[in-house]
């Protein structure tokens, strides 16, 4: 008996049904093999088309013997498929990273609701097929996942600080500059660092009309918000750095303890953080967070020191947008 899934074509998107074995079920039928169906149709005579779904440099790197690529996260992929040679009535076989990736699945179903007819998904995938001992090709080299140790620079050309000020209608945004950073490593994992903001060169985005915009940034810079004039710098220290248990890709994954250094005050900050590693194998961190600016001594327009503000109101939490790369 043969396990077929199903994604519309007249079945229900994600419907299993059981048929008897070479029996067409349902147009579009998707139909799921093992290591040893797989094994056994790339001994046929005939065998299908086997498609490795991932991006260039994992099939590069590691792919089944006779594997052609076509990477199902690009916006091309049906045309990709289509340059490979591949017609709506070839049998084709998928496969991916596993059963914990779904790259195999989504592909296999973008297919099928292309009109192909003879789609099978090997859903257990790269590692399922090396687990049975079974050669593989490629360079032999996965793509770089972090080997930094010790401390490294940071860009100050990619890396970033905006921040966003607000008052109970409106808000400001703009950008400070980084006037030098650095990061430490352990064998690839973040573990300390700090940066260095250049409070002199705070800018405003969003106001287009330069006096008002001039306006803005000297009273920014005042006694009422920052003090520069006292206090032209600020800094961040990193003083741990700890992994958010099962953290996904895309999603804040280390939480990070430090100290904020801001109007000549060290206070504690803490955030999460989205940390990884960019194709070319650089290190990146980004992360949005929120501090109270009185903590630090601005109170300026603050509800918690004054009774009655009018339209001087401003709001205390400051929003910070934060993007470092090594």
């Amino acid at each position: 008996m043969d396990i077929f899934f199903f994604a519309g074509f007249g079945c229900w998107a994600g419907q299993l049904l059981i048929c008897a074995a070479g029996a067409n079920c349902c147009a579009g039928a998707m139909k799921i093999v093992a290591v040893p169906d797989l094994v056994s149709l790339l001994g046929t005579a005939h065998p299908p088309a086997l498609l490795d779904v991932r991006l260039e440099d994992d099939f590069a790197a590691s792919h089944l013997p006779a594997a052609r690529n076509a990477c199902v996260f690009k916006m091309s992929f049906l045309e990709d498929v289509a340059g490979l040679g591949l017609r709506a009535d070839d049998p084709v076989v998928v496969y991916g990273f596993g059963v914990g990736s779904h790259e195999s699945r989504v592909a296999a179903e973008k297919l099928t609701q292309a009109g192909f007819t003879k789609v099978s998904e090997f859903r257990d995938g790269l590692p399922a097929w090396l687990a049975a001992g079974h050669p593989v090709e490629g360079a032999g080299m996965s793509p770089a996942t972090g080997s930094l140790h010790g401390t490294m620079p940071v860009d100050l050309g990619e890396s970033r600080v905006e921040w966003t000020g607000r008052n109970l209608l409106n808000r400001h945004v703009g950008s400070v500059v980084i006037r030098s950073g650095q990061l430490s490593f352990d064998q690839g994992v973040l573990v300390g660092g700090e940066f260095v903001l250049d409070l002199n060169a705070i800018t405003c985005a969003d106001l287009a009309d330069s006096a008002l915009n001039r306006l803005l940034l000297e009273h920014l810079k005042s006694d009422d918000f920052l003090d520069v004039a006292q206090f032209p710098e600020a800094r961040f220290q990193i003083h741990q750095v700890e992994p958010v248990p099962a953290a996904g890709a895309g999603r804040p994954n280390v939480r990070i303890a430090g100290e904020l250094t801001l109007r000549g005050q060290v206070k504690p900050l803490e955030f999460l953080a989205a940390t990884g590693w960019t194709p070319q194998g650089r290190f990146a961190a980004q992360a949005v967070l929120t501090f109270d600016r009185t903590a630090w001594g601005s109170i300026y327009g603050s509800g918690k020191f004054f009774h009655r503000l009018g339209m001087h109101l401003v709001n205390d939490l400051i929003e910070v947008q934060v993007r470092l790369l090594a």
